[in-house]
């Protein structure tokens, strides 16, 4: 990523340096806005864990059951769960109602080609929007699409993909979001396991749904492009007796026809989205329109309870996939309080320019986007020579030892972020206001590290497809929270179940086992599964497969994974992602794959090394190359284990735990080569199968 406008501070002389580093930098006393936690730690009221409330006692094992843990939800529930908006009751009513009261605000925008190049933010309103939808939906409808009949959308973010969502929502039909990142196999069996009869589609994805032919054909009749569409695409279209239209083509196709709104309840389905999964076929996962509008109704209700809002002057950066259910729950709460969105324009390399334009108050990431935006500004502030370096680290110290007093991060170092950060919030567009990390862990060193430097809330979340996303999220302005993913929200149930297969145990005086989720955000079922349905919603609690850990503040920690076991040859069980959740966090790798099996003693693994951290360690030894001929380096190789080894004895690991082998790949891993999802879950089979010749090697070299 470029960062290119960061930290560019203006070249001190040494001696105005000296004066600025001795000046003591004084906190007004009676300073009034101490943190959150703060305030519960000092109530007599609250008990150990001080973000949640009991409402139900564990139980111990009984008729060879494992025991369960205290049901708790967040806190700020202790009154009850919050309820949606009266008027809200569909995904619909949630658009309808904000386009009525925000006609004239910009709803939606994209990037303008001015000349061949890209140019500012061109915005479509409301109200504007509103129009097209009601189009969209008379031309689906024209088309013989009824209630529940499914709508595929596949492409990346665009308003168009808004806009055939919304006329979904408007006429009750379930939205079938199909991956971008999906290859032609993964798009067939959505498109036949759905039984979906139209979709709409990116233009350059529409040959990938043409691989589908015939066998998505039997359920696909009607086909619409974002865009344009070429002659020899409509002609191999017509060959299969289907047809298809341009954007502009289909906006007329419902023209003076008109079509009721059929009644939607607040039970029906308004998506099947499909998880990618790590093994096997995506399951589609039935989401009501309860299950968003309670989502939304409750993190609204945390960020107020934490003084912190959204409103018609939020401003959203879309790039997050829509096909994923932690943007679209995103989108649906920036449209429900009338805020603007704003989509990238496709490229990764792009986006800290397109950043700079919409300049957005809420940015989404997942942590392989903040990892690269750590690095590039850890790259920065080194190249930037000894003043420089010196005068962001004694900065950097300063406003991280206030923020672990209780400071707010805005009042701990106003100095700080005029003089030092600011460069860092410009660069992020100057009013960021909150950073949210989902999808996968956030390494602690990069979640401090950014709550410090960008002079906004950094907070992570967690939750699943089937619980709609939104499950726990950390609180702005706690320090104690680094690492975790926060309290529940405050509109579930939450539980943990002992694992005893593992060594986790929900009532131990370290609460550790399963996460269950009970609640209103919680899915219906998988469609047409209803096997598997049965193996993970049992009395109305959903087994999420996670393993959590509760913090004593009352915040949760995922440490592994449930399905992630393995016995070695010797008879001890591996719980292998919470390996690699530690070995993860050394600031030498970027990710880690560990593996081992049930004819070998040991463990062995393939690592993405950090290729900053480690051309550097290269310089330090005198080694020469570059970053790829580095990864084949046995001294390089050696260098990255003893890393291994130190975490593991500052962790207390066990022998078997410590990796005997790794093999370093330059190449990270990537959807590409079918080695992670695409919200970055590792595919294990496909890793194994992929470095199964390094593997061999490594035990080989091993015995």
């Amino acid at each position: 990523m470029q960062f290119t406008q960061l930290l560019l501070l203006k070249r001190f002389p040494l001696s105005i340096l000296n004066i600025l580093i001795s000046i003591l930098i004084v906190i007004p006393k009676g300073l009034n806005h101490i943190s959150l936690a703060t305030c519960f730690r000092s109530s007599p009221e609250t008990s150990k864990m001080e973000y949640l409330k009991k409402v139900e006692e564990g139980v111990k094992p009984c008729d060879g059951r494992p025991s369960i843990g205290p049901t708790y939800r967040s806190f700020f529930a202790k009154d009850g769960f919050p309820s949606p908006d009266r008027e809200v009751s569909t995904c619909w009513d949630i658009f309808r109602i904000s386009a009525d009261k925000n006609a004239d605000k910009n709803m939606l925008g994209r990037r303008k080609m001015v000349d061949g190049k890209v140019g500012e933010y061109v915005w479509s309103t409301y109200g504007e929007v509103y129009e097209t939808v009601i189009k969209v939906g008379a031309s689906i409808r024209s088309c013989g699409v009824e209630k529940a009949g499914r709508c595929g959308i596949y492409g990346i973010n665009s308003p168009e993909w808004i806009i055939s969502m919304e006329a979904c929502n408007a006429h009750g039909i379930y939205c079938v979001p199909l991956y971008d990142t999906l290859g032609s196999g993964a798009v067939e069996f959505i498109l036949c396991h759905a039984e979906v009869s139209i979709v709409f589609v990116e233009e350059k994805k529409i040959p990938e749904v043409l691989k589908t032919f015939p066998n998505s054909t039997k359920h696909l009749k009607t086909l619409v492009s974002f865009g344009s569409v070429a002659p020899e695409q409509k002609s191999e279209v017509e060959k299969f007796g289907l047809k298809i239209y341009s954007w502009e083509e289909f906006l007329c196709l419902g023209e003076n026809k008109q079509f009721e709104f059929p009644e939607v309840k607040s039970s029906d389905i308004c998506t099947i989205m499909y998880t990618s999964g790590t093994t096997g076929d995506p399951k589609g996962v039935l989401i009501t329109n309860d299950n968003v509008i309670n989502v939304i109704a409750g993190s609204i209700f945390q960020l107020e309870c934490v003084n912190e809002t959204l409103n018609s002057n939020d401003v959203y950066l879309s790039y997050l996939p829509l096909a994923h259910i932690f943007d679209r729950v995103i989108e649906e709460m920036m449209i429900s309080r009338g805020a603007s969105i704003g989509f990238w324009q496709g490229d990764v390399k792009l986006l800290i320019d397109d950043i700079g334009k919409l300049k957005p108050t809420l940015f989404c990431a997942v942590p392989r986007v903040l990892d690269r935006i750590y690095t590039g500004l850890k790259t920065k502030i080194a190249a930037g020579g000894f003043i420089k370096s010196a005068l962001f680290k004694y900065a950097y110290s300063h406003k991280f030892h206030n923020m672990k007093k209780g400071f707010p991060q805005d009042k701990a170092s106003p100095f700080f972020d005029k003089l030092v950060f600011s460069k860092v919030k410009q660069g992020l567009g100057g009013n960021v206001k909150l950073i949210l990390s989902g999808a996968a862990p956030l390494a602690n060193h990069v979640e401090e590290y950014l709550r410090v430097v960008t002079c906004c809330h950094v907070l992570q979340g967690y939750g699943l497809t089937e619980t709609c996303a939104g499950t726990f999220t950390s609180l702005p302005d706690n320090l104690e929270m680094l690492g975790t993913v926060g309290p529940p929200i405050p509109n579930v149930d939450i539980r943990l179940e002992s694992v005893p297969e593992m060594g986790y145990d929900a009532l131990s005086e370290l609460p550790r086992g399963e996460v269950c989720v009970r609640g209103k955000t919680v899915f219906s079922g998988y469609y047409k599964r209803e096997d598997l349905t049965n193996e993970v919603l049992i009395d109305g609690w959903f087994h999420t497969g996670d393993i959590g850990e509760w913090m004593k503040n009352g915040s949760l920690k995922i440490i592994d994974r449930k399905k992630n076991i393995f016995k070695l040859s010797q008879g001890e069980y591996v719980a292998v992602e919470n390996l690699e959740n530690v070995y993860g966090s050394i600031p030498d790798i970027d990710m880690i794959w560990v593996y081992g099996n049930s004819f070998e003693s040991y463990l062995v693994g393939v690592v993405n090394p950090n290729q900053q951290a480690l051309e550097h360690w290269a310089h330090q030894h005198g080694i020469e190359g570059d970053y790829a001929s580095l990864c084949q380096n046995d001294k390089a190789k050696e260098y990255i284990l003893r890393e291994i080894s130190k975490v593991a004895t500052s962790h207390k690991m066990r022998g078997f735990e410590v990796l005997k082998g790794i093999y370093l790949d330059s190449e990270p891993f990537d959807i590409e080569r079918d080695l992670i999802t695409p919200t970055y879950k590792k595919k294990r089979p496909q890793l194994k199968k992929y470095y199964q010749g390094e593997i061999d090697k490594l035990y080989k070299h091993g015995k």
